[in-house]
């Protein structure tokens, strides 16, 4: 089975193909009650540091720079996101952000990490 994982915005309404659902932020969104969100985890330590949060600003000249420093967190706690590249592997999974910017954001820039570790283990 080929990894299935979608990015979506916390906002938009679950459907029957969003798999298990994880809000990978360190933050909750603004605007829900905890009981409100139809998710399945909320893995907020896969979440960039609120240092590199501030750097990035959501500022997209950033986004290169973001993706590598972000990508170096991860890579220093495998144990926050090892069980969801297992996950990745037997299931379909979307990956929940709260962020205006669609193209640049936490759940982008995880979901490339994790299709780069599935594609590791796979060869």
């Amino acid at each position: 089975m080929r990894p299935s994982i979608q990015i979506k915005r916390i906002y938009d309404p679950p459907s029957a193909s969003d798999g298990i659902r994880i809000l990978v932020e360190r933050l909750w969104p603004r605007g829900f009650r905890k009981d409100a969100l139809q998710l399945d985890l909320w893995e907020k330590e896969v979440g960039a540091s609120t240092s590199l949060r501030q750097w990035f600003g959501h500022a997209p000249e950033k986004w290169p720079e973001f993706q590598r420093r972000y990508h170096l967190e991860l890579r220093q706690n495998p144990k926050h996101w090892q069980y969801i590249v297992d996950l990745a592997k037997r299931e379909p999974l979307t990956l929940l952000y709260s962020a205006r910017d669609t193209s640049h954001n936490n759940a982008v820039a995880f979901r490339l990490f994790l299709l780069e570790e599935l594609r590791s283990v796979a060869s």
